[in-house]
């Protein structure tokens, strides 16, 4: 993730740009989300997601969820298992 802050010559107003490329981490998810049911060899763990700093920021400013509040968990759930949001998943199915 890249922070950028640009100020106004005019006004001295400071403003700070972040973003990245998430479009490995997405092609990535793909590539898991095909490949199998996303369990360990042991079965013992799945990675049904992955989630790149960008989007949680951008659920945290604009929906108001944060993925590292417990309180958040049905939230981030519900997020993870629409359409919308299909390119987070690393294996198929429901949470």
């Amino acid at each position: 993730m890249e922070t950028r802050f640009v100020t106004d010559p005019m006004t001295g107003d400071l403003t700070v740009i972040r973003g990245g490329d998430v479009g490995p981490n997405l092609e990535l998810n793909k590539a898991l989300y095909n490949s199998g049911d996303g369990y360990a060899p042991s079965r013992e763990l799945r990675r049904a997601a992955s989630i790149p700093m960008e989007v949680v920021e951008k659920w945290r400013n604009e929906l108001g969820v944060n993925v590292f509040d417990p309180n958040h968990k049905e939230a981030v759930r519900r997020l993870l298992n629409s359409r919308e949001y299909l390119y987070l998943r690393t294996a198929p199915g429901r949470l």
